[in-house]
């Protein structure tokens, strides 16, 4: 049965690698956003964390929501190129734009810096979901084979911890280097060099990646798109999984350097653990073996699992970097395994839609499943935190009250554990739809016929 299910062609590496470039890209910009943009709201732009905290929460809910938008153009778009790949070529200068506007701090009064603030991250994360959508829309539609399917994700990943590892451990060094002490100018200059290699890296994407399974898709009307999600519970469990990894996530990255500046006293220390992030890839390259010895659905509630007690380990660290660094290395590998096998879930969960309700709509699906949960997630991770903070009366660049330094503690360690536990215990719930995989290819393939990888 196992064998019958599987396609025989292998996808070739450099086809990995150009998947890869998208997620490099991808979190390149991203990551910079996610990780720096409360403190450079707060710290350079001149906003306050409460305001700053509402820009997080208010853009991030609303663009939320241009994921299934987005999800349904994916499923309406035929061309040559296929249904996901044109994106990376028609969106991938937008992305770049935007994100530069965003860190291009002009000088305007409080209530227009607001606006601006709020105007250049909505656009930015509009622009993010129409690139983050066909990178995981694409992914059921570049292999039929579910071992392949895990190898293209972890590639993709790896080449996602390679963005992070390179904006998370560099950015704050490129601002001081580019700005020489004008924190404006570094920002700006920063983030147009960003800028331009996530666009040469998405051109990259668009030359190599090739899909299949889209030649006898005819467009889907949005109600047959919706009707995917029918009774598609594997479907809904995994998304609501993926919003508490991403609040557990985002919660843990955004408080960082306030953690190191106030709380240690060693603001450049920040980039050190941002590098350890790099522990991802050990989670993320265990994957393959893991899922070959267990279920997915335990590999994943192990992920979570182990990025709470690393968090949770960061609060008895004191004052020791190297404890700190230990902690925070641990749970970077439970979120490597965390972060990576949604991802690759995802696709079986097209799968079941198509088994379940005859409909394949993989960027309806994916675009909810992705794009949706990732800002929703880090939406509310980043606004969780900066309203603990607000609570506790921070004040930017001046000496924390111990109120202070104890949320931002909290924020730090104890509120990333508590999301990510949740996130494991929903995940239980995914086990008795995982059993019946092969059935469902089995019959996939016997409805449809064995389609080719070619």
């Amino acid at each position: 049965m196992g064998e019958a299910i599987k396609s025989k062609k292998a996808v070739p590496f450099h086809r990995m690698l150009a998947y890869a470039s998208t997620d490099t890209a991808g979190n390149l910009l991203y990551t910079t956003v996610t990780t720096f943009i409360l403190y450079y709201y707060t710290d350079v732009f001149g906003l306050t964390v409460a305001a700053a905290g509402t820009i997080l929460l208010a853009a991030r809910v609303l663009d939320a929501f241009d994921a299934p938008v987005w999800g349904f153009i994916i499923d309406h778009t035929h061309t040559k190129w296929g249904q996901s790949r044109p994106y990376f070529l028609w969106m991938a200068f937008p992305f770049a734009i935007f994100f530069i506007l965003m860190f291009w701090s002009p000088n305007l009064s409080h209530t227009a810096k607001f606006w601006w603030a709020m105007i250049t991250y909505l656009l930015f994360g509009i622009s993010y979901t129409g690139v983050g959508t066909p990178i995981s829309s694409i992914l059921p539609n570049l292999s039929n084979n579910s071992e392949e399917r895990i190898k293209l994700n972890s590639t993709r990943m790896i080449g996602g911890n390679i963005g992070f590892f390179i904006t998370a451990t560099f950015t704050l060094s490129f601002v001081s280097f580019f700005g020489h002490g004008n924190d404006i100018g570094g920002w700006r200059t920063t983030a147009i060099v960003l800028a331009i290699i996530g666009f040469a890296l998405l051109m990259f994407a668009f030359s190599d990646t090739r899909e299949i399974n889209t030649q006898s898709q005819k467009p889907l009307p949005i109600i047959s798109s919706i009707k995917a999600a029918k009774s598609n519970w594997p479907w809904f469990i995994l998304v609501i999984v993926f919003i508490f990894y991403w609040l557990g996530n985002s919660s843990r990255t955004s408080v960082l350097v306030y953690y190191t500046q106030y709380n240690l006293g060693h603001k450049e220390f920040a980039s050190i653990l941002n590098a350890l992030v790099m522990f991802q890839i050990i989670g993320m390259l265990l994957i393959p073996f893991l899922v070959k010895k267990f279920r997915k659905t335990h590999v994943l509630i192990f992920g979570m699992c182990l990025a709470a007690f690393g968090q949770l380990l960061i609060s008895f660290t004191g004052s020791s970097l190297i404890a700190l660094s230990t902690a925070w290395s641990l749970a970077s590998v439970g979120t490597g395994i965390s972060v990576s096998m949604p991802f690759a879930m995802l696709s079986d969960t097209v799968d079941y839609g198509e088994w379940k309700n005859g409909i394949r709509a993989s960027g309806f699906l994916t675009a909810i499943g992705s794009s949706f949960a990732i800002k929703i997630g880090s939406g509310l991770g980043g606004w969780a935190p900066s309203m603990v903070l607000n609570h506790a009366g921070y004040k930017a660049g001046v000496s924390q009250t111990t109120a202070s330094l104890s949320a931002i503690k909290f924020s730090f360690s104890y509120l990333p554990a508590i999301f990510f536990v949740i996130g494991a215990i929903i995940m239980v719930l995914y086990l008795k739809y995982e059993k019946k995989e092969d059935i469902i290819k089995a019959d996939l393939i016997t409805r449809r016929g064995e389609v080719s990888d070619e």
